[in-house]
């Protein structure tokens, strides 16, 4: 790694490509159930798409997450799966899982302490609209623990299924 990559790193604390990614804990609704997930489960086992997006109730966010649900079983054939992460409270998540779901891989909350995580991965918005939340960002964590593909997306735009499943069968 280059000294100035390094100093980013350092610096932003933003994982990038080749970096490891934080490990976090997080409650999370799993097929309508609120548990505890932690990223360092799916270790040795499988790689991760991490979504960032923003808030609940966005139609962005609704097409995006819809769109993960049609494309869970190519996500699953690529010793994959999906772990979806938002700054609203998990309550939120829960009623809005109800009106649009049911979703078959994991949303996790990221609302106490708020945004968190979110600010460790270098994605929580600090001023400016939409400040507090995180950006719409969507990462593939390898299954050892490393950053193997990361991108930022427009806010009100859906990230393409196929940009990540061509992403992981490049893993």
């Amino acid at each position: 790694m280059t000294d100035d990559r390094l100093r980013g790193v350092i610096e932003n604390q933003t994982p990038g490509v080749g970096d490891a990614a934080p490990d976090f804990e997080l409650p999370a609704l799993v097929a309508g159930v609120k548990q505890p997930l932690r990223l360092s489960a799916y270790r040795g086992e499988k790689n991760v798409v991490l979504a960032f997006y923003p808030f609940n109730w966005q139609e962005t966010s609704a097409a995006q997450l819809v769109s993960y649900q049609v494309q869970r079983p190519r996500v699953l054939a690529n010793n994959a799966d999906i772990v979806a992460v938002t700054v609203d409270s998990i309550m939120n998540t829960t009623a809005w899982e109800r009106v649009i779901g049911p979703f078959d891989f994991p949303l996790c909350s990221d609302f106490w302490p708020h945004g968190e995580v979110s600010e460790r991965y270098g994605v929580l918005r600090k001023s400016g609209a939409g400040a507090g939340s995180s950006d719409r960002v969507v990462l593939i964590v390898d299954r050892n623990g490393s950053v193997a593909f990361r991108k930022t997306y427009a806010r009100e735009q859906v990230p393409p299924v196929d940009e990540v499943l061509t992403a992981l069968e490049q893993i």
